[in-house]
């Protein structure tokens, strides 16, 4: 019977297989050598690369984050002569702007960040006209025009009265502390003083009934300038006292609501306690900002363009007069 061929490769049985050559003994033992260390060093190559992955993508989110958080604290970036604001009653924030690199110098050289606070009534704050109020307004509009930088805080509350302005200023704590930081402090209050008089109208209150209640107000102005001078004697502030248009509504929606009667009456009574807080703001040594005239000139203006809605508080075209009238009514130099 005829024996099988061995299987293919293997030597003929009883045949002793030949010795394999030295250097395939070394290069056996040298491939098995070096397949743990090949395959640490890849498993190390990949370590390596996940951690600098890792700290490519932790260095991106910081970059981010930082760039959240500062564009966070300072708003928008600064335009070119402009200053931003911020709006609060109760712990406001300021942000700065560089001035403009082509205004003309009218600052007397001054390098440091200008502080402007406003302080009253709603129409310090703004209210009703979801624009930027005045005081923002002439921070920004001093900037481009002083060539300086400015920040600007909004401290009016809506519904004050002198007596209530004039009491915070007086009494330790946040709001005095702000109004201490002013280099120019814009003074809007009185109008509400006179709410109690707008039910009795003309013929429940001449000007003997008016007079001490306007009297009132310009007293407590003086008194609100001392104070503000008082929160920082080494640095007190350029103050502006504005006046107002009308304590009441003006325009259409003030005819339409009164009638010309009340109109005439509310005028007079405007223009007796400008008057006052006029006088008050100059026995403290502050500048009085007339806002009736340019309002409505010498009276006959219909000042309705230049008021919201509720025909009481200015729109934005009034803010925008407001900043520019305390602009040009702005002792120089700055403090």
């Amino acid at each position: 019977m005829t024996q099988a061929p061995p299987p293919w490769g293997q030597p003929p049985e009883g045949r002793p297989q030949p010795p394999a050559p030295p250097w395939d003994h070394l290069r056996r033992r040298r491939s098995t050598q070096q397949t743990p260390q090949s395959s640490r060093r890849q498993r190390l190559s990949r370590s390596k690369l996940r951690a600098r992955a890792f700290t490519a993508l932790i260095a991106v989110a910081l970059i981010v984050t930082v760039t959240a958080f500062a564009q966070a604290a300072h708003g928008q970036p600064p335009n070119k002569g402009a200053s931003t604001t911020t709006t609060t009653t109760t712990t406001p924030t300021t942000t700065t702007s560089p001035p403009p690199a082509t205004a003309a110098t009218a600052s007397g050289g001054i390098s440091r960040s200008i502080t402007v606070v406003g302080i009253g009534d709603s129409v310090t704050s703004g209210y009703n006209c979801n624009c930027e109020a005045f005081v923002g307004l002439y921070a920004t509009q001093l900037a481009a025009q002083d060539d300086v930088q400015t920040s600007s805080v909004n401290l009016g509350v809506p519904g004050w009265t002198s007596s209530q302005l004039l009491a915070a200023m007086t009494k330790p704590g946040a709001f005095r502390n702000q109004v201490a930081k002013a280099d120019v402090l814009l003074v809007t209050i009185g109008a509400n003083d006179l709410n109690p008089l707008e039910s009795k109208g003309p013929a429940g209150c001449p000007a003997t009934c008016y007079t001490p209640l306007i009297d009132s107000a310009g007293h407590n102005v003086e008194l609100i300038v001392d104070a503000a001078r008082a929160a920082n004697p080494a640095h007190p502030p350029t103050v502006l006292v504005t006046d107002y248009w009308n304590v009441f509504q003006d325009g259409d929606v003030g005819t339409a609501e009164h009638g010309t009667t009340f109109q005439s009456w509310s005028d007079a009574l405007t223009r007796a306690e400008s008057a006052q807080i006029c006088d008050g703001a100059q026995s403290a040594g502050a500048t009085c900002v007339s806002l009736y005239a340019p309002f409505k000139g010498n009276g006959s203006i219909n000042p309705t363009s230049l008021l919201a809605a509720d025909g009481d508080h200015p729109d934005a075209a009034g803010h925008q007069l407001i900043a520019s009238t305390l602009l040009a009514a702005t002792p120089r130099p700055l403090p």
